[in-house]
């Protein structure tokens, strides 16, 4: 209970805030938003506390403050304000007015930004799907021999960018003509984004090795440049996730004000939950929950690219990812029974 206590208090905060803006039907809007905020970034959870047990406890400690900071206010409230100012060329005071004097205008503005956003976000989720499925070092296979075989793809170099990409050509084509430019330029970004950060990560973590190892340099300089591009990558791969949130938050209520405090209670669950995943070892006791959540995250990918065309209830994506993650627990479980029956000596 521990690891929820911050968010308990941040909920009783909001629920409070949201009682005093609009009464008792404030109260239950964001705990709907806050309820559908956990269903839909439970992987993200997931995905970022095998990102976070690699980080060291400063870092960490970082991710939990400045991070539920940048999360709560920057990626929720201050980064679509900013989408709707570029947007329209609007400043960004008067958008800010405008999401609360007049939110239904401020909805229709940033539903005119989806295809942008939902490319830019849909491209950056689907490499981080392909990094995985892709990655030749993966010894344990959710889905055996057929999981085993596209990873040894991953040999191929650039084999992710050329699946993104051509994923990325073939939704264009089937896009209407007028948003096609937008979707292309937007999901090209989502892509050249995510290997900006992964490229830099590498590099980083490649030093820190060598450090470990005993070759000379600057270790804590390192070390910090690791954790920096850690925390960027996680704060990226959170406003990606945040995105379709934001939007479809809309179609349950037009307030801002509760929108924010809705979000704000969702994504301190995230936070304490992935830390909570990350000090209990769960993915090391549930080996293919990081798989469920990957998967999760392609059919996320997928969901956001089609949002550009088909619109696509939260509710769906929310039941696909609870699925995928019961699922890979429940493989879990078994492959460690499995384990514990075999003879002492057996691998």
């Amino acid at each position: 209970m521990q690891h929820f206590r911050l968010s308990i208090l941040i909920t009783i905060l909001c629920l409070s805030v949201a009682f005093l803006w609009s009464g008792p039907i404030g109260v239950f809007i964001a705990v709907i938003l806050g309820v559908l905020e956990v269903s839909l970034s439970f992987d993200n959870a997931v995905v970022n506390a095998s990102v976070l047990k690699r980080m060291d406890k400063r870092w960490q400690q970082y991710f939990l403050t400045w991070g539920i900071l940048i999360a709560v206010f920057g990626m929720r409230l201050v980064f679509p304000v900013l989408i709707v100012s570029v947007a329209t060329g609007l400043d960004f005071i008067n958008v800010a007015q405008m999401a609360l004097k007049d939110p239904s205008t401020y909805s229709q503005h940033l539903n005119n930004v989806h295809v942008e956003i939902s490319a830019f976000g849909g491209m950056f989720l689907l490499m981080v799907f392909f990094s995985f499925i892709f990655d030749a070092g993966k010894e344990l296979h959710w889905l055996g021999r057929v999981e085993e075989r596209i990873a040894k793809l991953g040999k191929l170099k650039a084999i992710e960018v050329i699946c993104a990409l051509a994923v990325l050509l073939f939704i264009q084509r089937w896009l209407p003509v007028e948003i096609r430019l937008e979707a292309l330029v937007a999901g090209i970004s989502g892509l050249i984004l995510f290997v900006i950060v992964d490229s830099l990560d590498a590099l980083f973590e490649s030093e820190e090795q060598l450090v470990e190892e005993g070759e000379e340099g600057l270790t804590t300089e390192v070390l910090k440049k690791a954790g920096i591009m850690s925390f960027i990558y996680l704060e990226i791969l959170d406003a990606s996730f945040s995105f379709d949130g934001v939007i479809g938050a809309f179609a349950i209520t037009q307030d801002v004000v509760i929108i924010m405090l809705g979000l704000a209670i969702g994504a301190m669950f995230v936070r304490s939950l992935t830390v909570y995943l990350v000090n209990k070892g769960t993915l090391d006791d549930y080996v293919f929950l990081e798989h469920g959540a990957h998967y999760a995250i392609g059919v996320l990918a997928g969901i956001m690219l089609i949002s550009m065309r088909y619109h696509i209830s939260e509710v769906v994506t929310g039941l696909v990812g609870a699925v995928l993650i019961a699922l890979s627990v429940i493989s879990s479980i078994r492959y460690n029974k499995s384990e514990r029956s075999k003879p002492e000596g057996i691998s």
